[in-house]
């Protein structure tokens, strides 16, 4: 199943290149790699997300944020977001990481079940069933499996 020439993996390739492919995947790269050749918009962003992380350490420790960090923080972080570059960045990687997200769990959920995942399924996922379904709810007979 894990060599180059099985069909999971020749499957994998076709999903890889469909997304290259996609118009709206090459206009998401585009925000990114203009962001990435923005040193101005890069650097902002490095600077809110390293103080972001200090300040949940120091919260996580115990420590009382002051009005004042807090307020450094929100305008550092409105300015980064005011800079047209660095949010479409941010959404572009937000969508780029719901995309993958998706793609896991579907594949993750194939894994688990050994089938291919339905809508219910996911719904179900979602609701928080008891300890990752498989029991309790019983399945109604004659829902669908058939021939």
């Amino acid at each position: 199943m894990l060599e180059d020439d099985s069909a999971v993996m020749a499957k994998t390739r076709e999903l890889c290149a469909a997304i290259v492919e996609d118009s709206e995947y090459q206009e998401l790269l585009g925000k990114v790699e203009t962001f990435l050749g923005n040193d101005e918009a890069r650097l902002s962003y490095q600077s809110v997300h390293e103080r972001g992380q200090e300040l949940n350490q120091k919260q996580s420790s115990g420590l009382e944020l002051s009005e004042g960090e807090i307020g450094e923080f929100e305008t550092a972080r409105e300015s980064l977001l005011a800079n047209p570059v660095a949010s479409e960045f941010l959404a572009a990687q937000q969508t780029l990481e719901t995309l993958n997200s998706a793609v896991n769990k579907h594949v993750g959920m194939t894994l688990e079940l050994g089938r291919v995942p339905t809508a219910e399924d996911f719904a179900q996922s979602e609701g928080g069933g008891c300890c990752g379904g498989g029991g309790g709810g019983g399945e109604k007979s004659g829902d669908g499996g058939g021939g």
